[in-house]
């Protein structure tokens, strides 16, 4: 288990299009675990491969309930419902904020790390979390999704 290095603003990798996972195998399973305990030493609610900067379809999210962390691989969107209007953050671009609508609701299909294929319908906060990393293994930034003016930097606290 190691912390791995983030990938920021400016970062060509990160507009770059992620390559399908085709085997799952003990490097994979390092990778997902690596993603995870990144994650949660930056305070984040999900972390996609390109954001370490490895171009794999692969993602991870917690919402810190009790569910613990969920990983998605190969992961398509494969239906959306409605809109909500959320304020969003990105650890790739530490301190800003801004608002973005993003679906209500997701349908999405997945592999998790044991190979199985899984299909979640998530609503909320991990729609929005699912909708915003499938969007990074698809080379797209939340930057570049924002309601005009609501972008806001926020000073870190010393």
């Amino acid at each position: 288990m190691a912390i791995r290095n983030l990938r920021y603003e400016g970062d060509d990798i990160l507009k770059k299009k992620s390559r399908e996972v085709e085997v799952i195998d003990d490097k994979l399973q390092t990778l997902i675990d690596d993603m995870i305990d990144t994650m949660h030493k930056y305070n984040g609610v999900g972390l996609a491969a390109v954001q370490v900067g490895i171009l794999k379809r692969v993602i991870v999210i917690d919402l810190y309930d009790d569910k613990g962390p969920i990983v998605l691989i190969n992961p398509v969107i494969i239906k959306t419902k409605g809109e909500q209007e959320v304020e969003e953050g990105c650890l790739s671009f530490p301190n800003q904020f801004a608002k973005v609508v993003r679906p209500a609701e997701v349908v999405a299909e997945y592999t998790d790390r044991d190979g199985k294929r899984m299909r979640v319908h998530a609503k909320e906060l991990l729609a929005q979390a699912i909708a915003h990393e499938v969007d990074h293994l698809n080379g797209e930034l939340f930057i570049d999704k924002i309601v005009p003016g609501t972008l806001e930097y926020i000073e870190p606290e010393e």
